[in-house]
Formats: C-alpha cells, structure tokens, sequence
C-alpha cells in the first residue's frame, strides 16, 4: 500500500473514531431542544422536528438548576484556587528545599496514589462528622484541597529551575516568599494552567463524594442534583438531556480553551526533571 493511501485509511479511522465519540454529545444536545416525549418514539429522531428551549426554562424555574450550577461554580472555583496555592507550595519545597526526611516524606506520599478513593471516603466522612462538616461546602471541598497528584507534577516540573537562578536570588537578599512569588512562580506558569483545569475538572464533574457528605439539597452539586432529579423524572428524556447540557457545557468549553496549555504542561512535567 502506497504511503498516500496509508495516510488516506488513518485519517478515514481517526474520522471514523470521532464520530462514534461525538455522537452521543451531539445526540444529548439535539434532545435537549425536542418537545417532551418526543426522544421516547422509536426509531427516535436524530433532530428535534420543533426546536424549543422548554426544557431548559423548565429545569431553572422549577427544578432550581440555577442553585445548583452556582454551588458547583462556587466549590469548583474554590478548590482551584485552594489547591493550586498548597500543591505549588509543596511541590516547590519538595523539588528545591532542603530539610530533614524530604525524600522519605515523599515516598510515603507517592504511596498514597496506589490507596483508593473509596477506601478514605468512610474514615474521612466520621472525621468530618466529628468536626461538624458534614452537608457544608467545606466538607466538600476538604478531600481536594491539596492532592498528591497535584504536588507530584509541580515537583516534576519546578526540579528543571536552575538552582543558580535561585541562588542569585538569595545573595541578593531576596527572601525564600519572595522567590516563590517573583521567581519561580513565573517558571511555573505551564504547569499552573495544567494543574488549575485538571483540578477544576475533577472537583466539578465529582459525584461520589459529594452524594455522601451533602444531605441537604441547598448545597448539591450539579451531577448530585440531575442524579435526584432523574428520579423524579424518569420518563423525561428530554429534560434529563438538557440538564446533561448544562453540566457538561461548562467544562467542555473550558477544556477545549485550555487544551493546548493542558497537554503542553502534562508532556513537560512528564519529561523534565
């Protein structure tokens, strides 16, 4: 086979793989317009015969989807800037400060990435319970504070700063916050874009964790509250689908914006160090 036809048949398959992971997006977006019953016929219909924005006026004035959107909105935002001010910090002192048992502390947090998830999520719950956090944002937020992922990719990243540039920096009397904030935070930036929509990501599309902790439905989360109102609404396809829209849309968009900074920091904290 000639490399003409080679390239031919590859960029046919990615095509081909596109539309396969596309299609369902397309398809949750093209319900969510459609009249109510209308996605239940069979064959069901590719597009809405009459587009109408129903679905969507019905899920923020009576569903109360507007207060679900800012709780997510306001715990996301939150955890991002939380936790990229503790995961820099720590990865920076890892890679370039020195103190007794920096490496053996290291090690006991690497080990932390082979422990589920879900193994945490009971012990924590009783802690947080004992504190009085349970059904609060804080309680929310608490368990993404600060990652050992997180801390990892700054480390990686932050050991590739010349240790004369630091130096420099002291001998001109500049103070280790000082550097922090005018030097190496500076050099960081790639892996802060990368770390800030990873972590923002992860905490909005998080679902487990908030359907323990939370109780009280002023405080859900959007994945939490369209699990809740899926119930209630089992037979409406339609409105299930635009509230889908709305938890999705959001990061989607903020992905696609941030991919190329995204993918650049994931392949230089890969590599360097």
């Amino acid at each position: 086979m000639s490399p003409r036809m080679t390239r031919a048949c590859m960029n046919g398959a990615l095509v081909g793989m596109t539309v396969i992971a596309l299609f369902p997006l397309a398809w949750m977006l093209s319900v969510s317009f459609m009249q109510p019953g209308s996605a239940s016929t069979l064959p069901p219909p590719l597009l809405p015969a009459h587009p109408t924005l129903e679905n969507y006026r019905r899920l923020f004035a009576h569903a109360g989807m507007g207060r679900f959107f800012l709780n997510s909105l306001l715990i996301a935002s939150a955890v991002t800037l939380i936790s990229l001010t503790f995961n820099l910090m720590a990865g920076y002192a890892f890679a370039k400060l020195r103190f007794a048992g920096r490496e053996k502390l290291f090690q006991v947090l690497l080990g932390g990435l082979v422990i589920p998830a879900q193994v945490v999520m009971m012990p924590l719950f009783l802690l947080l319970k004992e504190m009085h956090l349970v059904n609060t944002y804080l309680g929310v937020m608490t368990p993404m504070l600060a990652t050992v992922f997180g801390i990892f990719l700054v480390r990686q990243y932050a050991r590739s700063i010349p240790d004369e540039l630091l130096e420099a920096a002291r001998i001109d009397g500049a103070g280790e916050g000082r550097i922090f904030v005018q030097v190496v935070l500076p050099l960081l930036k790639p892996i802060v874009v990368t770390l800030a929509v990873f972590t923002f990501l992860a905490s909005w599309n998080d679902f487990m964790w908030p359907l323990i902790i939370l109780t009280g439905q002023e405080h859900y989360t959007l994945p939490v509250a369209l699990a809740a109102l899926s119930r209630e609404h089992v037979q409406d396809s339609e409105q299930m689908m635009a509230g889908s829209v709305v938890t999705t849309l959001p990061v989607l968009l903020l992905f696609l914006a941030m991919q190329r900074h995204y993918i650049q920091g994931l392949l230089l904290g890969s590599v360097k160090g």
